[in-house]
């Protein structure tokens, strides 16, 4: 944590974490991640299908799922682009997804209209092991300030 954000100007926090794994009738398995901040436990989990399979090619899922490059904005002016290895991941079916949080507090008010209702979507899959190769940064020059005036 003190690396990425130092480094790479990340903006993570150690917060006390629980997790829970139940198994559920139907193959399904329920999956819930709970975080203590500010003395409140807070949550996301959701019942996802024990099969999985491999993501289809252009689906949502390969969308948010199989990306390989990541980026971090560093000033107004500079973005730090990383690469990111990992073998393609297998998802399953999600149901009832949760997400219980203080959302403005955790991410700022500007993501509360939009976290706090009922996803439109959710994805479940099993994950791997990666690896972050630094890319580089990106400069941007700074906006042309343009006059309104005629």
């Amino acid at each position: 944590m003190l690396i990425a954000n130092n480094l790479y100007k990340e903006h993570y926090r150690a917060m006390p974490m629980r997790h829970s794994i139940d198994e559920l009738a139907g193959e399904q398995t329920r999956f819930l991640y709970e975080w203590k901040m500010n003395g409140k436990w807070n949550c996301l989990g959701a019942a996802a299908g024990n099969t999985l399979s491999a993501m289809q090619p252009g689906s949502a899922e390969a969308f948010i799922l199989e990306h390989y490059w990541g980026y971090n904005k560093i000033s107004e002016t500079k973005t730090y682009e990383y690469q990111v290895e990992h073998i393609s991941w297998n998802a399953g079916q999600v149901t009832d997804p949760i997400l219980e949080a203080d959302v403005t507090r955790l991410y700022g008010s500007k993501f509360k209209p939009y976290l706090s209702v009922q996803p439109y979507s959710a994805f479940f899959a099993d994950g791997s092991e990666v690896i972050v190769r630094a890319a580089g940064k990106i400069l941007y020059p700074p906006a042309l300030q343009v006059s309104s005036a005629l």
